[in-house]
């Protein structure tokens, strides 16, 4: 029989503030052990929590890019446990009423969208680290992190697949970037996620959920579900049952193990923070921060498939990233002006600059927002191709030396004589010589081998340096050796 598989996760983005969500300390990453730690982080007695309004400002805006609802009024509370690393016994969290309820992202995966529906968004504090090496045999612990705003963001049980919840995974990922309420690290962990898997019958209740704790990666997310997916059916074919806990993942073993049991919200005796009065939000300043938000990818997406007569696939790869999508917005607009009444030798020449810049890209390592070509010349490197100026061949030359920052396209065209050849007089003159040198494969054509054709275009691109028009030399080439 079939299974079917639910998934809804959890995400902690950590909030692009200077200072904590509670104190003035600083945020930022890597300093030595305990050197960003306040009094009140360490929770010294009589000290008392100030709320960062920047942490705040930021859970407005992702309220407003999601389409959730923006709670007037919101409550922050206190979540009881033990942990070394958290000194204050409890940690600053929202629970019954949260800065942000509901809402919805869409993803694609593969060929297909879908809505995933986000439960609420909440802000909280995060935990210090325990370290645990070159201690002999000891852990010590850093309470720089503890205090770090935190907006988290949880699902619906939506998704029904590793895949999807990576792609959901990534879509949050570059939107949380794109609003600029976070960095996104995941490395540093600035972005982790924690899945929740359980499987079931089709059409059966939900079955018992597992969560995979701090998925710092979208490889291992995909192969931490993927894993658990197949022990729980496992476990229930063979008639066993399966426990809610918490779960981690081990990339070295590709496997998950259990970590301890999963609390409920009973067991963290959640209560209102008596140190912290109930956040307000006013209309006037949810309009202020909708006036500055910037245009969101979905509408941006929108837009170059309503006015640029792109593809739904064209639109959602360049709009993956915001600077690379504002960039290619300034490129496209070079390029229409440049490419007048025909709109559609521009798409042409955008397929050819993605391609282009993404391969590059990949060559030497770079993200695809350090491009160093401007959108003007990128532009302009296209209209030189579409013009016929130079060829497909010698574009690929001319992209790299603009990239390696020799110049713009023309300068570095007339500095290296790359100009394509389109005299037909000069190009017949050498596909004459190219003829009268390779006979054989000229008869080789004739006689329906059609391989030589192609041979002997290689052999005119080469005696001129790869600046013929292709067009011009397959004409003549077919022109003189009687073919259609």
């Amino acid at each position: 029989m079939n299974w079917e598989v639910v998934i809804g996760l959890e995400t902690h983005a950590q909030l692009s503030t200077r200072s904590k969500i509670f104190s003035g300390a600083a945020t930022a990453f890597g300093a030595s052990p305990n050197s960003q730690a306040s009094a009140v982080d360490i929770a010294l007695p009589g000290v008392l929590p100030v709320l960062n309004r920047g942490a705040v400002e930021r859970a407005i805006r992702f309220g407003l890019a999601v389409g959730g609802k923006i709670n007037r009024r919101s409550i922050f509370a206190r979540k009881n446990y033990f942990y070394p690393d958290l000194p204050k016994g409890y940690q600053i969290s929202q629970y019954e009423l949260p800065i942000v309820e509901g809402g919805t992202l869409d993803i694609v995966v593969g060929e297909q969208q879908k809505t995933v529906h986000l439960t609420r968004a909440h802000l909280e504090e995060d935990a210090g680290k325990s370290l645990h090496e070159d201690f002999q045999g000891m852990s010590g612990i850093d309470l720089n992190r503890a205090g770090t705003p935190l907006l988290e963001i949880v699902t619906e049980p939506d998704m029904r697949s590793a895949e999807e919840a990576v792609a959901y995974a990534k879509t949050l990922h570059s939107l949380v970037r794109w609003i600029d309420i976070c960095d996104g690290n995941m490395q540093e962990g600035s972005f982790r996620c924690d899945a929740n898997v359980s499987v079931r019958r089709p059409g059966d209740p939900l079955g018992t959920r597992c969560e995979i704790k701090n998925l710092n990666s979208f490889r291992f997310m995909e192969q931490a579900i993927k894993f658990e997916v197949r022990r729980q059916i496992e476990l229930l074919e063979d008639g066993g049952k399966v426990v809610q806990e918490t779960r981690l993942y081990d990339p070295d073993r590709d496997e998950t193990r259990s970590m301890r049991s999963k609390e409920d919200a009973m067991d963290y005796r959640y209560f209102p923070d008596p140190d912290l009065l109930p956040l307000e939000v006013t209309q006037q300043w949810v309009n202020e921060v909708k006036h500055l938000m910037p245009e969101l990818p979905g509408a941006m997406r929108a837009r170059f498939v309503s006015e640029y007569g792109f593809t739904e696939e064209m639109a959602y790869i360049v709009t993956q990233d915001r600077e690379r999508a504002k960039h290619f917005d300034q490129f496209w607009s070079n390029l229409l002006k440049l490419v007048g009444d025909r709109p559609e030798l521009a798409v042409q020449g955008a397929n050819w600059a993605m391609i282009e810049v993404a391969s590059m890209a990949n060559r030497v390592g770079a993200e695809m927002t350090q491009m160093p070509i401007s959108p003007e010349h990128l532009a302009q490197w296209v209209g030189r191709i579409l013009d016929g100026t130079i060829s497909h061949k010698i574009a690929k030359e001319v992209f790299a030396a603009m990239w390696n920052g020799e110049g713009d396209a023309d300068t570095i065209i007339k500095v290296k004589g790359l100009q394509q050849i389109s005299d037909s007089g000069e190009i017949e003159k050498i596909v004459d010589q190219v003829l009268a040198a390779n006979a054989q494969q000229a008869a080789d054509y004739k006689s329906g081998k059609e391989k030589a054709f192609n041979s002997l275009v290689g052999q005119v691109m080469k005696a001129t340096q790869g600046k013929a028009n292709p067009a011009q030399v397959n004409a003549l080439l077919k022109k003189k050796l009687g073919g259609s």
